[in-house]
């Protein structure tokens, strides 16, 4: 069985970062270990939320992990908090990156041309650095635009711009670059890639669901690489995650009584592993 370990904080309440990520990959088949950076009561669409900053035991975490001889198959970042984590973070990635396992940065830190609160353009800077040693990144348009230093488009793009966005994505050093949230048209919304050793683009477009839902990101990417370690080749991971995204939040929008705090993704997950299984 592989096992990867993924890096991020952990709502007790909300439907993102390592409550999705632990349930999804792990029902995949592959065993997940954490690196939780911080505990939340619930995650920060809610109000009066508690936050314990948790920077202070990754290092510890590593250190024992290392004297256990404990490795990985993947290493998994998502929403990392300070410039303190990313710093650690990168050493971690230093300590048990291996010539067969990969990074898979899904650098969480903007969406709908906005940083969240409490980011910067240089903290989007130190992200592209740490982007440098990852073997895959999936930023939305958003992150990409900070990442890269280049006004964020809106909806005033085609696909030359995407296509010209991904090789300079892929400069930053990650050998596959994926952009999430990508339309060339108004009724379809999916993501495009490309493969540097390949040199190919791939694009997988879905129906477009006019509603919003916090955690999507992180379902989509927890998803890509759960099928990555099973086996498949990121077009065919890419189309997995974007019809588990889709059908998650369709299935969000049909049940009247859905937690309005993240999709329903629980309920999707058996007929993911029936897929996976017939593949």
């Amino acid at each position: 069985m592989k096992r990867i370990v993924t890096i991020q904080d952990i709502s007790c309440v909300g439907k993102c970062s390592l409550t999705v990520a632990l349930p999804i990959i792990s029902a995949m088949g592959v065993e997940t270990a954490v690196v939780p950076t911080a505990v939340l009561s619930t995650h920060t669409a809610f109000k009066d939320f508690t936050f314990r900053d948790l920077t202070e035991d990754i290092t510890a975490i590593a250190e024992h992990w290392k004297k256990e001889a404990i490795d990985f198959d993947a290493i998994y970042t998502g929403y990392l908090g300070s410039f303190e984590q990313l710093e650690l973070v990168s050493r971690f990635m230093d300590d048990f990156k291996t010539r067969d396992n990969i990074i898979f940065i899904d650098p969480v830190m903007a969406d709908n041309g906005k940083l969240y609160t409490g980011f910067t353009q240089e903290f989007a800077d130190r992200m592209a650095t740490l982007c440098r040693k990852a073997d895959v990144i999936v930023p939305n348009l958003t992150e990409a635009s900070f990442m890269l230093g280049i006004p964020y488009p809106g909806e005033d793009y085609d696909e030359a711009y995407i296509k010209e966005l991904l090789i300079r994505l892929s400069e930053l050093g990650a050998h596959k670059v994926v952009l999430t949230g990508v339309s060339f048209d108004k009724k379809l919304l999916g993501t495009m890639s490309y493969n540097t050793d390949t040199k190919q683009y791939f694009s997988y477009f879905r129906e477009r669901i006019p509603v919003n839902f916090h955690g999507t990101g992180d379902v989509f990417s927890s998803c890509c690489l759960g099928a990555l370690m099973k086996g498949y080749s990121l077009e065919d991971s890419l189309k997995i995650a974007v019809d588990y995204t889709v059908n998650s939040i369709q299935r969000s929008v049909d049940n009247p009584s859905h937690r309005w705090y993240g999709v329903d993704f629980e309920s999707a997950l058996p007929s993911l592993i029936k897929r996976l299984e017939k593949c």
